[in-house]
């Protein structure tokens, strides 16, 4: 059975281990294999919800802000190519 959380859903799963729950418990009870946890682990481990949030914010303006550097770069190119055939 496939089933995909959300990294809220996913911070929420650490912080009951963290309180104290034992991982074979936590694993057992939300349907994940430990290779899982620990991955997730890795990745989320000390994220609050608020910290993903903001870090959600940050990877969206990077993604259009690498948009922009793109387009950029395409119109750069083609106006030195434009200027290459004039002269």
């Amino acid at each position: 059975m496939s089933k995909r959380y959300t990294e809220e859903q996913i911070i929420a799963v650490l912080k009951e281990a963290e309180a104290g729950a034992k991982t074979v418990d936590v694993c057992r009870k939300h349907g994940i294999s430990d290779a899982t946890f620990y991955k997730w682990k890795a990745k989320y481990s000390g994220l609050e919800t608020s910290d993903l949030r903001k870090m959600k914010v940050l990877e969206e303006e990077n993604a259009k802000l690498k948009r922009i550097v793109a387009d950029l770069s395409l119109d750069n190119r083609a106006l030195k190519d434009v200027l290459s055939k004039n002269f």
